[in-house]
């Protein structure tokens, strides 16, 4: 029988105490952690400090606390590292978006191709036979698209317009946003004053800004508009020089029929048409540069058949149409596979099929799947592709470009087809998001 009020303390001695939220607390930065923050040691705990940089003295106020692992973020730095540099945006710190703008350029590329080396060694034993330089484009004015979140606050009857704060749900007011393109800027900086003068604002969801062949304004409403909201909507984006876009429980759809909205691909004298909701690549410059490199990579010849897995609307698989004898890509979304075949045709190819399918189901009865295909490029959501990859031999493929946003499920698949005979000749990083620690990556596998 216990005895009463006998309290057991865990094996080493007596319970750590809390660290409350909110607490400040000074701290030396040793080194950096794969999402950017800076980690410090104290107390038998390890801390993950947002802003920070190796080797500096911070305060840091506290987020969150579990077990031994403490969220923080810098208050105050005071003892500087000589990397450290002035963000060049007024809400770098608060709004949750650019977490690394204090970071130098290649200390951010440097901090990604380290992310994804460790990744593949640690997770999957693989290390590529060659590196290739990162893919960057401008620090800067790259993004095309953004969500604008958009809240009222009933108590205050206030509304407000911005971006999430970082670490909590709060908005930031939005000021500016150095790292939208510059056709959407404006039309990004008048947003607030529009809103706010709309008779109910409490019908706004957000809003979502695009640029492409058009700059376009997509409205989420969570009840109808008046027909005065309406048409001061419609005189601002004609004013601005914008498509204007509505989504309510279904689809997005444009407020005059017919419009159109997409993307070029230059180097390729291609346009790919898409509409507001689905994936396109944020950067079109790296996008365009990951797309070259792709078919340097992979390097098909004109009589070659290559295989395009989570194809999207056609963003590898029409470039690569133009060089091989016949493409066949496959969607598990079927509305992006009729877009992506709807792309073929209006750029006038005609070697270019596109298929809706579960790719986490095997392939085998595919109607796809009978040929041979010399290449296969696959370029998957941040879950990976294991299914995929666990079937990759019996496609017949010499060559599989492997395109990630993730570095932790890439490494997993990674693993898999060194297990089936494929050697990672080729990786390196691709830049997509600067100021971001988000690492997008390319791995090139070649059967032995």
């Amino acid at each position: 029988m216990r005895a009463k009020g006998l309290r057991f303390q865990p094996s080493g001695g007596s319970r750590a105490s809390s660290v409350p939220v909110g607490k400040k607390q000074r701290l030396t930065i040793e080194r950096m952690a794969h999402d950017g923050r800076g980690i410090a040691y104290l107390d038998g705990r390890t801390w993950f400090v947002s802003g920070a940089l190796p080797s500096e003295t911070v305060e840091a106020r506290v987020l969150s606390a579990k077990s031994q692992v403490v969220a923080a973020r810098v208050e105050r730095v005071l003892e500087p590292s000589p990397e450290r540099r002035l963000p060049s945006c007024a809400m770098a710190g608060r709004c949750g978006g650019c977490t690394l703008q204090h970071v130098p350029h290649d200390a951010q590329l440097a901090l990604k191709q380290r992310t994804l080396a460790e990744q593949l060694q640690r997770l999957a034993g693989v290390v590529p036979t060659e590196w290739a330089a990162p893919l960057h484009g401008p620090e800067l004015g790259y993004r095309r698209r953004a969500r604008i979140a958009v809240r009222w606050d009933t108590k205050a009857r206030r509304l407000d317009v911005g971006f999430r704060a970082s670490s909590s749900q709060d908005i930031v007011p939005l000021e500016a946003c150095g790292v939208l393109v510059e056709p959407l800027q404006p039309i990004a900086r008048a947003l607030p004053a529009l809103l706010a003068g709309l008779e109910k604002p409490q019908a706004i969801g957000h809003v979502e800004l695009f640029h492409g062949t058009a700059s376009a304004v997509l409205v989420r409403v969570t009840r109808p508009l008046s027909p005065c909201d309406s048409e001061y909507l419609r005189h601002f984006c004609a004013k601005q020089s914008a498509q204007l876009w509505w989504q309510a429980e279904g689809e997005p759809y444009p407020d005059e029929a017919g419009t159109t909205l997409g993307y070029r691909l230059e180097p390729w004298n291609l346009t790919v048409a898409y509409r507001p909701g689905d994936f396109v690549q944020v950067n079109a410059p790296v996008n365009e540069a990951m797309v070259a490199q792709a078919l340097d990579w992979l390097a098909p010849g004109p009589d070659e058949h290559v295989l395009d897995l989570f194809c999207g609307l056609g963003n590898f698989a029409l470039p690569l149409a133009q060089r091989v004898h016949a493409v066949v890509g496959v969607e598990g979304v079927s509305v992006m596979a009729e877009r992506a075949a709807e792309n073929a045709r209006a750029n006038g190819l005609d070697n270019a099929h596109f298929f809706q399918a579960d790719l986490s189901k095997p392939l085998i009865d595919a109607p796809w799947s009978g040929r041979a295909f010399s290449s296969v490029l696959l370029d998957p959501p941040r879950d990976g592709a294991f299914a995929v990859v666990q079937q990759m031999k019996q496609l017949g493929a010499q060559r599989v470009l492997y395109v990630s946003c993730n570095p932790a499920t890439l490494a997993r698949d990674a693993g898999e087809l060194v297990r089936q005979g494929f050697v990672p000749v080729r990786a390196g990083i691709l830049d997509m998001f600067p100021q971001t620690a988000h690492v997008e990556a390319m791995v090139l596998f070649v059967a032995r």
